[in-house]
């Protein structure tokens, strides 16, 4: 029999695909977890339990009959500055175009009431019988564009206050685009003023026509060709020549043609852009039903209009992605350059200081073929843009290689790609601060998890988790700082939709606080052992803190429990959700070689704890009370190392299970193990 000590300095690989399993050579596997469920592993390596989430809103009788939660709910943030950010959540209340779609808007995890002036607590906006998770969005200052390819672009404006909010259908001045290209024929003579630029071109015949604007003048050579952009009489246009002239000699009224079937790039008929953003003084469209893979940039400053005049630097542009692939566009991500996303690949469309963007000098280039899955807008971390793939499976990296001099898109998830399952809707909240990481959240469509993954790209940490909960998660947003989930619960037997906010002080799921000055949906202090304002909840078995002291379970009954004696400070009820963090298998190396093939047995475990006021592990619940403790009241946080042992029974993998009884605050920051091994 040998003994060996163990000791596991951090877990910042966070939980490790299984396939993985048997890779004890990785230095990851050194870092991992075979399970991290409902926790975040922190960029210093620790874990601590995850936030519980607040109850906001209950949004079902908001969603239309037949309408799905996760094609009628969306949450989009608006950020207007850092001291002012809002979170518009969108709730489909029917199929009609006119004003079916309400808008509740949320600022500082409160709800704005009296929206317009109004009764109320939302703005109503028309658009269509659309599916809400294929709404994408940009925003520059205080205007927000939603764009859908079956609904024209939208405006949401804030106005002086946070409860003066507009919606209205944008005036687009909108490119044409020959669908169904034809020919007609001009009579006269038609004489070009120079062989390129903008030039007038004047006709013998008198034969021109207001029709000819947008349209092409064409010699039937091939040798001249013109884009008109102004009628002025019936014998003079002005265009912009696309084709050089040889000369400025009269062409004959047998050597040329107007080339028609132009008519508006966006229409119901065609559809309209599915995705946008805001670059380098332009609003870029991307992609729509009848052009998929076509890119649409605004004039300079002028956002809303797409029409191309003069071909100055500052007019409206138009490219088409060309690749040996189908490039339909998914969106478009304004970063270092302007990234392309496609079904087929990545694209970036590079600019300088000196080198602008100009109709000019646009070139599309090619940069990875990895796709981009649709409905799910990439977000943005210190150096790199984070996207998932055309398949869902992975979450990959656009980064720019300076050495390269063009973009990789590597999985950042590699490691924990098992965590990413029929992807919904992707979030992230930047750190605020130099000793955190970014914080990537994902909802799952196949079972209703969120995958986390905590993000430190200068020593390369992405660590992932796992959020559970009784329900499940189908949209998230961040407001800065807040983030917001929708959440579908069974609640009394009825299926229920909530608005949710994680509250790193909070311990429960789908809670209320109760404590004076306490605003809505929170609760004033109960002067009582009845606590009510719990219709959310109803018929649910919920976990109670009362002045931080953890009661037993109550159920809820007309909305309402009773606890044991009036509070003197606060109350949380709310669900509890399972916490559960398990070590990989224990593998260490003994002078007489590996021992994968023993049997082996934990003598002792010694976690680094801190403000911790509850932990279970392999079974056995740690104790923080001590003597002096009072009976009843609040467990204080410990914070250092608890030795448990010894443990009982040999096993083939010699794991440490974390988990908790009670709904408290856990941080575990290393642990170190004493483990005996039996002979062969």
């Amino acid at each position: 029999m040998s003994r060996v000590t163990v000791y596991q300095s951090n877990f910042s690989s966070g939980e490790i695909d299984p396939l993985f399993l048997g890779r004890i050579d990785l230095e990851q596997y050194r870092k991992g977890l075979e399970e991290a469920k409902n926790v975040i592993v922190l960029p210093q390596g620790g874990f601590e339990r995850r936030p519980g989430t607040r109850f906001m809103l209950d949004l079902t009788s908001h969603l239309g009959s037949g309408i799905t939660a996760t094609q009628g709910i969306r949450l989009i943030p608006f950020e207007f500055s850092t001291t002012q950010s809002f979170m518009l959540v969108f709730v489909k209340n029917s199929t009609s175009s006119s004003n079916n779609v309400r808008m509740f808007v949320f600022a500082s995890k409160v709800q704005i009431t009296g929206i317009n002036g109004g009764s109320d607590p939302y703005l109503e906006v028309s658009m269509g019988d659309i599916d809400l998770s294929k709404l994408n969005f940009t925003q520059s200052a205080d205007t927000l564009v939603l764009v859908h390819e079956d609904m024209s672009p939208i405006s949401i404006v804030r106005g002086g206050n946070n409860q003066t909010w507009t919606a209205a259908t944008i005036a687009l001045t909108i490119p044409k685009h020959a669908f169904t290209l034809g020919k007609a024929e001009i009579s006269g003579n038609v004489t070009p003023s120079a062989t390129s630029g903008s030039i007038t071109l004047t006709s013998a015949g008198s034969s021109f026509t207001t029709a000819h604007v947008d349209q092409f003048f064409t010699r039937d050579d091939g040798f001249g060709r013109v884009r008109i952009v102004e009628f002025v009489s019936s014998s003079e246009v002005i265009g912009v020549v696309e084709v050089p002239f040889l000369n400025t000699t009269a062409i004959a009224d047998t050597a040329h043609h107007i080339e028609t079937g132009y008519e508006d790039a966006f229409s119901t008929s065609r559809g309209f852009p599915r995705s946008a953003t805001f670059h380098e003084g332009r609003l870029f469209f991307g992609g729509s039903k009848s052009l998929p893979n076509t890119l649409f940039g605004s004039k300079v400053n002028d956002f809303f209009n797409f029409k191309q005049s003069q071909a100055l630097d500052d007019d409206a542009l138009k490219a088409n992605l060309s690749s040996d692939r189908v490039n339909a566009i998914t969106n478009v991500f304004a970063a270092r350059d302007l990234q392309i996303f496609t079904t087929g690949g990545e694209f970036f469309v590079q600019q300088t200081e000196i080198t602008p963007i100009t109709p000019t000098n646009l070139t599309v280039k090619s940069a990875t073929k990895n796709g981009s899955k649709e409905g799910i807008r990439p977000v943005q971390t210190s150096d790199a843009t984070l996207f998932i793939d055309r398949n869902g499976g992975g979450l990959r990296e656009f980064l720019y290689n300076d050495a390269q001099l063009n973009y990789n898109a590597n999985n950042v998830s590699f490691l924990a790609s098992h965590l990413i399952k029929t992807p919904l809707k992707m979030a992230m909240r930047q750190s605020t601060d130099t000793d955190e990481g970014d914080l990537l959240l994902i909802t799952n469509g196949e079972d209703g998890t969120m995958a986390c993954f905590s993000i430190l790209r200068p020593v390369n940490v992405v660590a992932g988790s796992e959020f559970v909960t009784d329900g499940s998660f189908i949209d998230v947003g961040v407001d800065v700082t807040d983030i917001y989930t929708v959440v579908t619960r069974t609640v009394n037997s009825a299926t229920k939709h909530y608005l949710e906010l994680f509250d790193s002080q909070r311990t429960t799921d789908c809670n209320l606080q109760y404590f004076s000055g306490a605003s809505s949906p929170d609760q004033s202090l109960p002067g009582s052992t009845s606590v009510s304002s719990l219709s959310h909840l109803e018929a649910k078995t919920v976990k109670v803190l009362r002045d931080g002291f953890v009661l037993l379970d109550k159920t809820v009954s007309s909305g309402a429990i009773t606890i044991d004696v009036t509070p003197s400070s606060f109350v949380e009820v709310g669900l509890d959700y399972t916490v559960e963090v398990k070590t990989l298998p224990s593998e260490p190396n003994l002078s007489t070689g590996p021992v994968q093939s023993r049997k082996r047995r934990i003598m002792e475990v010694t976690p680094i704890l801190k403000s911790t006021q509850n932990v279970n592990i392999n079974g056995f619940d740690v104790h923080f009370r001590t003597l002096s403790d009072t009976l009843g009241t609040t467990i204080s946080s410990f914070s250092g190392r608890k030795r448990i042992g010894p443990l009982l029974g040999f096993s083939e993998t010699a794991q440490i299970t974390f988990s908790q009884s009670q709904p408290l605050f856990m941080t575990v920051l290393s642990v170190e193990y004493k483990l005996s091994t039996a002979a062969n």
